[in-house]
């Protein structure tokens, strides 16, 4: 497992602590962020990746972002919740190099470092469970606005933080580059590092040192998609946490990230979210 410190960088976007008595029922929730949660009484379900979790007290869970599920609650249940963000540009994600357990068993301090990073974010709680509420363009740069203005010392000991309950799932992680073909890998590498570029199949051929059909077959056995899907998915995401982030023009965006096809980045970009890219912007305008 090869990995530099140096290029995590957990954002805490919300932080506080949820009772909900069969009021946690939410359908299709996806975001730019990840959320970790801290179960403390009774039990609620997850499905996300077409299975249905429980969870249940004294665990830990992590969903990666931008992974579609859905809430499920029929009864009592409290948890912590911490959503953040990975800042990065160009880097692979995290959740791109490894497969984290969606469950881990929470340890004593747990509960005592949710409790500390709640008092040390008393303004980040989440207006309510409805993701509407929170999961939009404005709360979003709010928040990271919010965390960045907080002292040094305060943001030193909540990414601190951060990267210990990080550090409670990557016990248990796979390493993709274990489990996949290094000529694989270095295709992975590349469409993350010219993710604003025209990337071709022919290119990623190339790299690989493979004949271009061998590559695209190797591709799909080993990452579940073609090469051209990666591409596009990665590209949509980028798509999406750009119109969160920033004021940029639609046409604009699509040309950034490499589509000459205004209308094919439409199509494309409603069949991945399920909203045209203008519906999506005013949709996260709130």
């Amino acid at each position: 497992m090869n990995i530099s410190l140096d290029k995590i960088n957990l954002l805490t976007l919300n932080v506080g602590y949820a009772v909900h008595n069969a009021d946690w029922n939410w359908k299709n929730v996806q975001s730019p962020f990840s959320r970790i949660y801290l179960v403390t009484e009774g039990s609620a379900r997850i499905v996300m990746n077409n299975k249905k979790y429980v969870l249940t007290p004294n665990h830990l869970y992590i969903i990666p972002a931008n992974i579609v599920h859905d809430y499920e609650c029929d009864g009592h249940f409290c948890h912590y919740y911490l959503h953040v963000y990975e800042e990065r540009e160009y880097d692979t994600s995290l959740f791109e190099k490894f497969d984290f357990p969606f469950e881990v068993d929470a340890r004593e301090e747990d509960l005592f470092l949710m409790k500390r990073i709640c008092a040390l974010l008393p303004d980040q709680a989440l207006p309510g469970s409805n993701p509407s509420l929170y999961d939009n363009r404005k709360t979003f740069l709010d928040d990271i606005r919010r965390l960045k203005h907080h002292d040094i010392a305060n943001r030193i000991e909540i990414r601190g933080i951060n990267l210990v309950f990080l550090s409670r799932f990557m016990f248990n992680v796979k390493d993709k580059q274990m489990m996949q073909d290094e000529r694989i890998m270095k295709v992975i590498d590349y469409v993350h590092e010219h993710i604003y570029d025209i990337i071709t199949i022919d290119q990623l051929a190339d790299i690989s040192c493979l004949s271009r059909g061998y590559m695209v077959g190797l591709f799909k056995q080993k990452v579940g998609m073609s090469p051209l899907q990666y591409i596009n998915k990665l590209k949509i995401e980028k798509a999406q946490l750009i119109l969160l982030t920033s004021n940029m023009q639609v046409k604009n965006i699509a040309y950034v990230l490499g589509f000459n096809d205004y209308s094919y980045f439409n199509r494309l970009f409603k069949k991945t979210t399920g909203f045209s890219p203008l519906s999506y912007k005013k949709l996260n305008a709130l």
